[in-house]
C-alpha cells in the first residue's frame, strides 16, 4: 500500500504580478492569456517594466503544487528538483521545509526558474516562464538512496520532454519497489512524445492522470471510456479528469464514475488537475475507495479553482478537511 510519495518535477518560483493595465503585453506581443517559455534575459526585461507593481511570490510547478497540497492534507511527501545557487533558490528549499516537504534539491550554476504570471485588471492571467536550473537536473545526479523512504514517485508529466531523465529514473526507482504515478501534463506534450510514453507506461508506470485531450493523444481514441479501457490494460489504475462531467476511474474490473465540486465558484483554473492528483493520491494512501479519492480530488480541485494562483488561505484548507471528515464517513460523495 502507498504511504510515502516523492514528487519529482521542474522546480519554480511564482511570481504574481498584479499589473495596473495590459500595456506589458503590449510592448513584449504577449498573447494575453498564453505561457510563453522564454530566455532569460526576456523574463528579466519583462521583471524590468512591471518594476513597482505589486507582487507575491510562492511554489510553483506542477508536480511542486501537487506535493505542496498533499503535505497539507497530511501526507508525508519528498520533492526533487534543481535550482539555482541565487535566493530565488533559498526562497524555494526552505518554502518547501515551511510546508512540511522534504526537500531534495539540487544546485546549478544557471538561475532558477521562475513562472512570472501577469494578472490583468480583469483577472486574465498571462505567463512568462523561464525554466533556467530546472533543466539541469540529470538523472544521475539524484541520490538513489532517497527512494529508500518512499513507497511511490510522482512524476510530473513535462518531464518526459527529457527522455533521458526520466526513463533512468523511472528505471532507478522500480528497482528500489516503488510505484510509478505520472500526469501526462499537456495534450501537446503526449502529442510529440507519444510512442516514447508508450513504452514507459508499459514498463514503468502504475498510476496515470489524463485530462480527455490528453487521454484522446495518448490512445488516439475519441470516447473517454474507450480512453479508459485502453490505458488501464498498460497500468494498474488510470484516472481521467472529464471536466465538468467530474473524471472516470478504472483499477482492474472496478470503474467508478465521480462527479465535480458543483458549488465551486470559478476564478482561476491553474492548479486545478495538479490539486485533483493531491487530493485523489492522499485520500489513497489512507486506504479509501476509489469513489472517496475521485470525491476528494474533486474537492481540493474545486477549491483551487475559486482564488487566484495556487495557494489556499487558512479557511479554504479548514473546509477542504471538514468535508475530507464526510467522506470517510461516507456521507458526502460525488
Amino acid at each position: 500500500m502507498i504511504k510515502r510519495i516523492l514528487g519529482i518535477g521542474n522546480a519554480l518560483t511564482d511570481m504574481l504580478v498584479s499589473l495596473s493595465n495590459d500595456d506589458v503585453l503590449t510592448k513584449y506581443q504577449l498573447a494575453k492569456g498564453s505561457m510563453s517559455l522564454v530566455d532569460s534575459q526576456m523574463q528579466t526585461d519583462v521583471l524590468a517594466s512591471v518594476a513597482g507593481c505589486p507582487y507575491s511570490l510562492s511554489l510553483g510547478g506542477s508536480a511542486g503544487n501537487t506535493i505542496r497540497a498533499m503535505a497539507r492534507l497530511g501526507t508525508e511527501v519528498g520533492f526533487v528538483g534543481k535550482v539555482g545557487n541565487d535566493t530565488t533558490g533559498d526562497f524555494y528549499t526552505q518554502a518547501l521545509r515551511n510546508v512540511n516537504v522534504a526537500p531534495y534539491i539540487l544546485r546549478s550554476e544557471q538561475p532558477s526558474g521562475k513562472c512570472l504570471s501577469l494578472v490583468s485588471p480583469d483577472g486574465e492571467r498571462t505567463f512568462v516562464t523561464h525554466l533556467g536550473a530546472a533543466l539541469d537536473l540529470q538523472a544521475q545526479e539524484i541520490d538513489p538512496a532517497i527512494f529508500n523512504d518512499y513507497d511511490c514517485l510522482y512524476v510530473e508529466g513535462y518531464l518526459v520532454q527529457d527522455h533521458n531523465l526520466i526513463r533512468n529514473t523511472l528505471a532507478k526507482a522500480k528497482e528500489y519497489g516503488l510505484k510509478i504515478a505520472i500526469d501526462l501534463a499537456s495534450f501537446n506534450v503526449v502529442r510529440e512524445n507519444r510512442a516514447f510514453l508508450h513504452d514507459l507506461v508499459e514498463q514503468y508506470v502504475d498510476i496515470i492522470f489524463a485530462n480527455e485531450e490528453e487521454a484522446h493523444e495518448f490512445s488516439d481514441l475519441n470516447d473517454a471510456i474507450e480512453s479508459l479501457h485502453y490505458i488501464g490494460k498498460m497500468c494498474e489504475l488510470t484516472i481521467i479528469k472529464t471536466g465538468i462531467k467530474g473524471a472516470i476511474i478504472k483499477r482492474g474490473n472496478e470503474i467508478v464514475e465521480v462527479g465535480i465540486m458543483a458549488a465551486a465558484k470559478r476564478v482561476d483554473t491553474t492548479g486545478a488537475g495538479d490539486f485533483y492528483a493531491a487530493g485523489f493520491l492522499s485520500a489513497l494512501c489512507e486506504g479509501m475507495s476509489l469513489r472517496q479519492c475521485g470525491t476528494i480530488g474533486a474537492i481540493t480541485a474545486g477549491k483551487v479553482i475559486e482564488v487566484v494562483g495556487t495557494t489556499l488561505g487558512e479557511e479554504a484548507w479548514r473546509d477542504i478537511e471538514h468535508l475530507i471528515e464526510n467522506v470517510r464517513k461516507e456521507q458526502y460523495l460525488f
